[in-house]
């Protein structure tokens, strides 16, 4: 139990406790699917709630890959990103932000080279103090007086 496992093979660990199962399951990397079979309600939402994985079946173990209205994928080292539906098409997507400006009322202070009437102004500015900018602005620092 070194690795992911991919096979016919299904280790059995046992524990005095169900709760520390779960704890079994948080020590190691996230599995890319989590199966519980249980009728006690207050288990599966425990189990639903503690255990991060990239899908969680209740009481079956394939079926949650078959529904396309459930995301499929893997979380962390089982893999990055849900495929099934709206969910693939959103994997495979980049949402591009683009900003388009003009150059009007583009301030010259933004631009090099950065004389030290621009540094005043620019560090009043950062400082959030409109006054010591107005002042820096006109070629003043708010020290001199």
């Amino acid at each position: 139990m070194q690795e992911e496992i991919f096979g016919p093979l299904l280790p059995i660990v046992t524990v005095e406790k169900i709760e520390d199962g779960f704890q079994v399951i948080r020590s190691k990397p996230k599995p890319l699917a989590a199966y519980l079979f249980t009728n006690n309600k207050e288990l599966q939402e425990q189990f639903v709630q503690s255990v991060s994985a990239g899908g969680i079946s209740i009481n079956d173990t394939v079926l949650h890959v078959t529904v396309k209205d459930l995301p499929f994928g893997g979380v962390g080292e089982s893999g990055i990103g849900a495929y099934h539906g709206k969910f693939s098409y959103e994997t495979f997507s980049h949402k591009k932000g683009v900003l388009y400006r003009s150059f009007s009322g583009d301030a010259d202070l933004r631009y090099p080279p950065y004389t030290q009437k621009k540094k005043m102004v620019l560090k009043a500015l950062l400082s959030s103090n409109i006054f010591a900018a107005i002042w820096a602005f006109f070629g003043f620092s708010q020290d001199s007086s």
